[in-house]
């Protein structure tokens, strides 16, 4: 099965790529089929189900669809998915675990068709969720809006990340800075990095036919994180909830099209 590793073309480069339109309909399929995804898991996030099958099933569904699953065997990576539940920040690993009542969840998926990479994360509310939850959800989301408004030929890199700093902060919530979002297209982490944070009008120009992911990680405690033994799974170190979501964008004349919006509308979750 192709990997990352696997081939020569996808290489990180340290300049900015810009793409036409060949680019932009290769990255809405592969943006589309990513979002089907974690449309299609939508309803199989129920108390008691193992984090596991989930993945198996996006695994499933991934390659009937004639793509590959860009993580699996990613630098050493076994799953499909993330699927990151309440203090876990990113990258968790799908295992024996079952979701419980009450909890929250991140299942973060990328797909590759044609070579395109359409990278997406969201949050799944599992069962009834208290109103901490529901609030650290509704803040992710509102500063990923904050942020893409700032997208658009001749903006600054940084104008994102201020714009999401800026929102969480001022919601008594913290974003998490070690994680950050990333150019991609043929290859799946690709210059520029996109920080959460950072100062207005600094940064490298935003210029049409760039294609990046915004991905804001916001925790209801304290910023800090820290990496398990397994060399993957991110926690909050204060056990605080965290939350986060993600879009593939490209930038168009005009502003910013997302190639990641849920066809059935459920990107942003409904409590």
């Amino acid at each position: 099965m192709l990997t990352i590793e696997a081939d020569a073309e996808l290489i990180r480069s340290e300049r900015i790529k810009t793409h036409g339109p060949e680019g932009f309909e290769g990255m809405r399929k592969a943006g589309r089929l990513a979002a089907e995804c974690l449309d299609m898991l939508t309803p199989h996030v129920v108390p008691g189900v193992l984090t596991d099958d989930l993945d198996k099933l996006a695994r499933e569904f991934i390659l009937d669809h004639g793509a590959l699953p860009a993580c699996l065997f990613y630098r050493g990576y076994a799953k499909t998915v993330c699927i990151s539940p309440n203090h876990v920040v990113c990258h968790g690993i799908p295992g024996e675990r079952a979701l419980r009542e009450g909890d929250i969840a991140n299942i973060d998926v990328t797909v590759i068709v044609d070579g395109w990479h359409g990278d997406t994360s969201r949050m799944y509310p599992v069962g009834e969720i208290n109103a901490r939850a529901k609030r650290l959800i509704e803040v992710t989301y509102e500063a990923m809006d904050r942020g893409l408004a700032q997208v658009r030929p001749g903006a600054r890199f940084g104008d994102i990340g201020w714009a999401i700093q800026q929102y969480v902060e001022a919601q008594r919530c913290s974003v998490v800075r070690d994680f950050c979002g990333h150019g991609l297209g043929k290859v799946f982490h690709d210059s520029p990095n996109v920080l959460h944070f950072g100062q207005k009008g600094t940064g490298p120009e935003i210029k049409a036919g760039m294609f990046f992911t915004i991905e804001p990680m916001v925790n209801l405690g304290k910023s800090q994180v820290k990496v398990l033994n397994d060399g993957w799974t991110a926690v909050t170190r204060d056990k605080s909830l965290s939350a986060q979501c993600e879009h593939s964008v490209g930038v168009t004349e005009n502003g910013v099209e997302l190639f990641t919006a849920s066809p059935k509308g459920l990107f942003r979750p409904t409590f």
